[in-house]
């Protein structure tokens, strides 16, 4: 007697009794019956999302939409929305976060389709079966852009928007096509003050086997098209993550704060250069490293001198200072640190973790696991200012498993994909190799001896005797002391060693008490004019 398994959806006892029943009828033993009863259940619901009943979505590429097969993952996001729609949504955690299905896609071409159904990771939840039955707005999308790892990169695909009422105790499968394609980048138009750059870089070419193209916004300083012989100080600015290079076209806005402030006669004039927060892994941090590449001496060595002779800049260490917040931050710290004799003061505001015993909360030299703390509780990774948990750890990364090919976090393009893929060592597969098992969070210590060369901390203090001289006076943090996401922590661990470092490092570390995210010791002018202290633009450009 053969029972197949997709036929015992919703089996209950009454259907193993009536079940025992037929069995007995066939000559089979009661205890014999139930026993084959029973692992008929546990087939079925081993099978569970592998049978053919239930919630489940066929996605297809459009024929002609593109000309070669496709490798990526293959997401369904599910919103109560349909304004924006729901891929422009994927990366929020929050209570308004979408519902997020993922599975690997390889060498997927038109004609063919794809299920997702509950054998695909899930988030929030934790499978299918878990959605609550209402009306959705669905759409599928495949992110196969390997070198801009974002849901809104050129080349992924997406389907229209949809809305479908879902109900996972119903069969029903859902058709998706994979109808449009997100067009080919182009460099914003340009005005007389904001410009834009793309230059391939040989550096991170070589290293990638492919073309690598380095991109970044400029905004020239007032009267710069009037004097074509005036050479001006340059400033580096980093956003925090995954901040584009487009991001001075904002600043820029015909009534924004920051136009208003860069126009001012009392502002020094210098050239602004911000830098691009998008890269293989997601953002690069903007240094060298085993899986993005030598980004670092990409951008001192090739983009910052073709900025600085294109838009007549002063071409000189001490006319070129750095400003970052969030990954900004920490990138912002790290340039100057790592090339201290080419740039000539930071303006750092809320870094990523500057210790890696406080990253956000993890000790990971210390800590067993990323996801529990030493007291078996679920390890928080957000908070507001008052101290009320906003976001898990584990929820934050299984988001990011969701979005990874191969169900990890470490090739999502987000946030902790980022770290790692910066901080950590290059596996023999080319891949980042995880600080941590992305489903346990048990951290790999071998790992976390090689991330030591990022933790700027331990840079600074192992090597002060020669970095001291060369870093004197140009360090300059803030930080709230209720940092949303604990970089405060950090921040107070790498003061221990400044506070009492020889030589003294003669900068300022400020902290915001009950400040947030985000929060500075300095307004933008007022930075401004320390910059220009610093560079000897005080009041007007330098004219040759």
């Amino acid at each position: 007697m053969i029972i197949c398994p997709a036929t015992w959806s919703g089996f209950s006892r009454r259907d193993a009794t009536g079940a025992g029943r037929l069995l007995r009828k066939t000559g089979v033993s009661e205890s014999l019956a139930w026993f084959q009863v029973l692992l008929l259940v546990w087939a079925a619901n081993l099978a569970g999302a592998e049978s053919a009943d239930g919630l489940r979505f066929e996605v297809a590429i459009k024929p002609g939409l593109v000309s070669t097969s496709q490798t990526g993952r293959l997401l369904i996001a599910l919103s109560r929305k349909g304004d924006p729609e729901p891929r422009m949504t994927i990366g929020r955690t929050g209570l308004d976060a979408p519902i997020l299905l993922g599975r690997d896609a390889d060498d997927w071409s038109s004609g063919k389709s794809l299920t997702v159904d509950g054998r695909a990771l899930a988030f929030p939840i934790t499978n299918l079966s878990d959605l609550p039955a209402s009306d959705y707005f669905i759409q599928a999308l495949l992110t196969c852009n390997t070198d801009l790892r974002s849901p809104a990169a050129p080349g992924n695909l997406y389907s229209k928007a949809r809305k479908v009422h879902l109900d996972p105790a119903r069969s029903k499968t859902i058709q998706l096509e994979l109808a449009s394609q997100i067009p080919p980048e182009q460099l914003p138009e340009e005005s007389e003050l904001v410009k834009f750059v793309k230059i391939q870089s040989r550096l991170l070419s070589e290293f990638h086997q492919r073309p690598i193209y380095l991109r970044a916004g400029i905004v020239l300083p007032r009267g710069y098209a009037g004097d074509s012989l005036s050479k001006y100080p340059l400033w580096v600015r980093i956003g925090g993550l995954n901040t584009r290079y487009t991001a001075v076209l904002s600043l820029m806005a015909e009534k924004s704060g920051f136009r208003k402030t860069w126009l001012s006669a009392e502002t020094p004039r210098m050239i602004l250069l911000q830098l691009d927060g998008a890269g293989p892994w997601g953002d690069a941090y903007q240094v060298n490293s085993a899986n993005n590449g030598p980004y670092g001496d990409a951008i001192t060595q090739e983009l910052i001198p073709y900025v600085e002779q294109k838009f007549r800049g002063l071409g000189r260490p001490t006319a070129r200072v750095l400003s970052g917040l969030s990954t900004g931050g920490w990138a912002s710290l790290a340039l100057q640190v790592f090339y201290p004799d080419f740039f000539n003061g930071t303006w750092t505001s809320c870094p990523d973790g500057v210790d890696f015993r406080a990253f956000e909360l993890v000790n990971i030299y210390s800590d067993e696991n990323a996801y529990v703390n030493k007291f078996g509780f679920e390890r928080p990774s957000e908070r507001d200012v008052t101290g009320e948990v906003k976001l898990t750890m584990r929820r934050e990364v299984q988001l990011e498993n969701v979005l990874g090919r191969g169900n990890s976090w470490t090739i999502s393009g987000g946030q902790w994909c980022a770290w790692n893929a910066t901080y950590g060592p290059r596996g023999k597969d080319g891949l980042p190799i995880p600080l941590w098992n992305p489903q346990t969070g048990v951290i790999n210590h071998v790992v976390a001896e090689q991330w030591k060369p990022y933790d700027l901390r331990m840079v600074m203090e192992q090597n002060w005797a020669t970095l001291g001289p060369k870093l004197r006076g140009k360090l300059h943090i803030s930080v709230g002391d209720a940092d949303n996401y604990f970089l405060n922590n950090g921040v107070h661990l790498l003061d221990d060693f400044l506070s009492r470092a020889k030589p003294p490092y003669e900068g300022r570390i400020v902290y915001g008490p009950g400040k947030g995210h985000g929060w500075s010791d300095v307004s933008t002018s007022q930075m401004l004019k320390e910059m220009g202290a610093a560079t000897g633009a005080a009041g007007d450009a330098e004219t040759r």
